[in-house]
């Protein structure tokens, strides 16, 4: 348990903080999972308009520092892989 008045100051801001990170994580998700939702129905068209929505939750949660720049830029890659490969099909 925290003793110091910054301490426990501390401890508040960091619970305020975990609030937010998990809230633009989980948008973050949501993003992923409707847009593999489309991309299994092969919706082509309703995955191509859902792609800006889901680089913008991806490019927040780099922002906030929910995750890193790489591991963004890697989902950004394979998502957006999925749709050529379906257009290939």
């Amino acid at each position: 348990m925290a003793i110091t008045k910054s301490a426990k100051k501390r401890i508040r801001s960091s619970e305020r903080k975990r609030v937010f990170n998990l809230r633009r994580l989980r948008a973050m998700r949501a993003e992923i999972k409707s847009f593999l939702k489309l991309i299994m129905v092969k919706d082509i068209e309703g995955a191509e308009k859902a792609l800006p929505n889901l680089y913008k939750a991806i490019d927040k949660a780099v922002k906030r520092g929910v995750i890193k720049k790489n591991n963004a830029a890697r989902k950004k890659s394979r998502l957006t892989k999925k749709i050529v490969n379906l257009k290939k099909k």
